[in-house]
Order: structure tokens, then C-alpha cells, then sequence
């Protein structure tokens, strides 16, 4: 047979990214679930982070970015509840829950420690989330300090969920990591160790035999960034970040020293003989005291090399820059909020800059009024009513009317507010947003702002008081919008009777 009538083997066609060469040969890579990934890597991950942010300027700024932009003063609440006729908001009783809902956020009420607010708890929240990867809320249905609806907050550190109790129950479900999961992998309890593993300084070893307890699944809010199908526990927003900042850490330690021995050093003296002295160093290896503007005079022979300094190294800060862009691009948040450097910076660049962190923070938003936020008020819409503290009527039938609600975030900060501005009205006009939406981009409620600029614009009326700021009356020129007409000139009578012009 010819050798062209013979049929070509087909090739296997890879991709490149899982080729095995020279150069990918220390690649090591593995197919472990998302489970085992965690398991393998909780505590270490977790620890190094909060190490990192102990100590670490540059972890703290990220962490605290994130904290000040997704949750800053507290995700305002606003009662949504509408009549049944008509389907107009009630006011009343709108104003009376979100005074309620006021009076419990208060940290006496609401933690059950008595030591954080309904906003002070909202920024642990996240704090925990991008520090520790997960936090716990446990909702505990009973009155402190001067609620008047039972219920309260307890904030439970990721560390308090035995990460060790793996197995099958005797009711037949799996727990992963101390998460207790029914056939479909929904969570049915938790299993919390009694105390805090770190905690043995003040914790009594003889407290009993039992180490954990198994809290119901209804009474735990469990926050964590699910990256993965199946991932039951939560992983630290600065595990990409870890190496790189403790690499960071080492090189600004390693300049330092290398410029505090280079500023000690200003010369040495050399001898021909290298002859030895009476404490045993060669001449050369004497270093002389200098005082500013001193001069020695050499011996015979001797000659002076003076050393120059080369730190810090004239890389030093653009490789920063660059290890820092790095870390904030893994955490969520800007490089000028990392560093708080703005030298670079102008309004277009800084605009960019943002743009991407703000989508980041809205996601991590409505992470919390999905997740933290919305269930939190609806158990206590349900203790309040149960309580007597709102009455609402039919309530054990239609739940879902008093729980509707609105929660306004942080407002996004201006960049260049002039141009902002404009942008904003030309979308509003054009249709494309509503005055509602853009009051609420920047964390005010549409309703209590119109009713205080109209308040606003009746007390200037009365004063007889004219603004610029009134479209009502002055044009964006800051000319009126109705001039007053002009006096009319009434005509003169002559003596005859004839009008003539005056």
C-alpha cells in the first residue's frame, strides 16, 4: 500500500491553558469540591487575614473602603405598606412602624449584648464578610433593655462553628463543616461550640461534657460570598490578596533596614598595611565619628572612601503602586482607597477608577438587604405585631403587604458634582431615570424630600424670600421666570379733554 493511501491519526487538540510543558510543569492543580477546598484552607486563610489587617496600614484601608462605601452610617429603612383600596402608600402606619423599627434599632434593644446598633451591627456584618469570610446572626425572640417587641441580635464569629464536626446524623443529614444540610443542601442547624477556641485565657475547661450546641437553621441568618456550587462555609475577601500584602510587608521592612544601615554609614578609612589595632579589626574595618561639619585630618598614608547611600531604591514606589493596584483589585475596592494616594489623580481618572468598585459595592448592597436586612424586619414586623406594638390588620393572611419596604443604601460620593449634576438632569428629562431614582442614588427617600423642599419653598413664599435654587422662579441664567410687566404709562388729558402721550 502507498503511504498516501494510508489514513492520518487524528490530533488531540488541548487547550493551551492545560498543556504540561516546562513551563507549567510546577503548575499544580486539583479537582477537590468546594467544600474540601475550604476545609483544607478555613482557619489558616482566616487568621492570616485578620493578622493582615492587625498590622498591615494598607488591609485595614481596604477593609475599612468597603465598610464606609457599602454600608457607611447604616442601609436606611422605609415602610412600603399601601391600602388595600386604591393601593396608595398609608402614611400613618407607615410613620408608626418606621418609628417603632427606630426605637428597637437602638443598641440597648436590638443587640443582645446591648453594645451595637441596628447600623453599628449592619457594619460588623460586612467587616466579618470581607475579614473572617462569614459572620452569624442569631435572631433570639425576646425583649432587651426597653424594647417593646421581643426580639434580639446575637453577632456570633465565624470561629464558634465547629469546622471539625464532619459526619451523618442520626435523623439521616450530612454536616459539612458544622452546617447540618438536609438531601437537597439546604441548611437545617448549625452546631456551635460553647466557647470561642481562642478564648481559653477566660474560658473554665471543667464546664461540662457538652462542647457545641445545635441551633435551628430559622433562628441564624448566615452571611457568606458563595463563589462556588455547593460551598457551604465562607472564605476571606483578602485570600487572593494574602501573599502579596505579607510580600509587601517584608519588602518595606527590607528597605528600611537597608536605609537605616546605609544613613549610619558614612565612610571608612584605609591604611597600605592594613595594619591590625590594638582591638584586634583591621584599619579598614574601622569606622570613624563624624559630627555635622567636622573635620579630620588622615594620618600618613591613610585614605578616606566615603559611602553613598542608594535607599530607598528609586523602584520602590512604583512597584508598591503596582502590589497595591493588585490587592485592591482582589478585594473589591479602588487603588486610591488602598493607598489614599491621589497624586496621579485627576476628576476623569478618578471617575474610572470608581466605576468598577461601585458596582462591587451596590452587589455587596443588596447582598445585605436580600440576605441581612429584609428577613432581620420581617421577624420584627412578626414579634411586633404578635406583641401588639403595630396592629395590622389581616395580617395571618396577607404577611407579605406589611413586610413590603425600602431600604436606601449609601449615597455614592460625587467626583466632579457640577457635571454629575447635569448628567442627572438631562437622564431625568430625557425619561430615562425618574427624580425618585436619583434621590435614592444617593441615599434619600423621594417622599420626605419632596415634602421638606416644599415646606421649604412655602416658608421662602411667605418671607418673600427669592432663590436661585427655585426653577419656580429664577432660570438657570438667574433671570425671573415671569418679570413683573413693566408700569403702564397713563395718558395725559388736555384741557380740551384730548389725550396727548405723557
Amino acid at each position: 500500500m502507498w503511504p498516501f493511501n494510508r489514513k492520518r491519526k487524528p490530533q488531540r487538540r488541548n487547550y493551551a491553558g492545560a498543556s504540561i510543558n516546562r513551563l507549567t510543569s510546577d503548575w499544580v492543580s486539583s479537582g477537590t469540591s468546594a467544600d474540601a477546598e475550604v476545609k483544607n484552607n478555613l482557619r489558616v486563610l482566616r487568621n492570616r487575614a485578620r493578622s493582615l489587617v492587625r498590622d498591615s496600614d494598607f488591609a485595614k484601608s481596604a477593609l475599612r473602603a468597603v465598610r464606609n462605601n457599602v454600608v457607611g452610617q447604616g442601609i436606611k429603612h422605609q415602610a412600603q405598606v399601601r391600602m388595600i383600596r386604591g393601593g396608595r402608600l398609608d402614611e400613618r402606619l407607615n410613620g408608626l412602624i418606621e418609628f417603632e423599627f427606630a426605637r428597637w434599632s437602638k443598641a440597648s434593644n436590638c443587640h443582645c449584648g446591648g453594645t451595637l446598633s441596628w447600623n453599628a451591627i449592619q457594619g460588623l456584618a460586612i467587616n466579618s464578610m470581607i475579614e473572617s469570610g462569614e459572620v452569624f446572626i442569631r435572631l433570639v425572640n425576646q425583649s432587651f433593655g426597653d424594647s417593646r417587641v421581643p426580639l434580639g441580635l446575637e453577632i456570633i464569629e465565624a470561629d464558634l462553628l465547629d469546622d471539625d464536626y464532619t459526619g451523618i446524623e442520626k435523623n439521616g443529614n450530612r454536616v459539612r463543616m458544622g452546617v447540618e444540610v438536609d438531601e437537597w443542601s439546604r441548611p437545617v442547624a448549625f452546631h456551635f461550640l460553647n466557647y470561642h477556641p481562642g478564648d481559653y485565657q477566660f474560658v473554665n475547661n471543667n464546664l461540662g461534657v457538652k462542647r457545641r450546641t445545635r441551633v435551628p437553621a430559622n433562628e441564624i441568618i448566615h452571611l457568606y460570598s458563595v463563589d462556588r456550587p455547593g460551598q457551604t462555609r465562607g472564605i476571606t475577601a483578602f485570600a487572593s490578596a494574602i501573599m502579596r500584602l505579607n510580600n509587601l510587608k517584608g519588602f518595606e521592612e527590607a528597605e528600611i533596614i537597608a536605609a537605616r544601615a546605609s544613613s549610619a554609614m558614612m565612610g571608612f578609612v584605609r591604611t597600605p598595611d592594613q595594619e591590625l589595632f590594638e582591638d584586634g579589626t583591621y584599619a579598614e574595618q574601622s569606622v570613624l565619628d563624624f559630627a555635622p561639619g567636622s573635620i579630620r585630618r588622615l594620618a600618613p598614608g591613610e585614605e578616606m572612601q566615603f559611602f553613598s547611600p542608594t535607599r530607598p531604591d528609586d523602584a520602590f514606589t512604583p512597584f508598591v503602586a503596582q502590589m497595591l493596584r493588585a490587592v485592591a483589585a482582589g478585594v473589591g475596592c479602588s487603588y486610591t482607597q488602598v493607598s489614599s494616594d491621589f497624586s496621579q489623580s485627576n476628576s476623569s481618572s478618578s471617575r474610572l477608577e470608581l466605576l468598577e468598585p461601585r458596582a462591587h459595592y451596590r452587589t455587596l448592597q443588596q447582598y445585605l438587604i436580600d440576605n441581612l436586612c429584609q428577613p432581620i424586619y420581617e421577624r420584627w414586623m412578626e414579634m411586633a405585631v404578635m406583641s401588639g406594638v403595630v396592629r395590622a390588620p389581616g395580617f395571618d393572611i396577607d404577611p407579605d403587604r406589611y413586610y413590603e419596604s425600602k431600604w436606601v443604601a449609601p449615597a455614592a460620593q460625587f467626583v466632579d458634582p457640577q457635571k454629575e449634576a447635569e448628567a442627572y438632569k438631562s437622564l431625568v428629562r430625557s425619561g430615562i431615570m425618574t427624580l425618585s431614582q436619583v434621590i435614592a442614588l444617593h441615599g434619600g427617600d423621594f417622599e420626605e424630600t419632596m415634602r421638606q423642599r416644599q415646606h421649604e419653598l412655602a416658608t421662602l413664599d411667605e418671607l418673600g424670600i427669592v432663590t436661585d435654587t427655585d426653577p419656580s422662579e429664577v432660570t438657570k441664567a438667574g433671570q425671573a421666570q415671569n418679570p413683573p410687566a413693566p408700569p403702564t404709562s397713563h395718558p395725559v388729558m388736555h384741557e380740551e379733554g384730548e389725550a396727548i402721550d405723557g
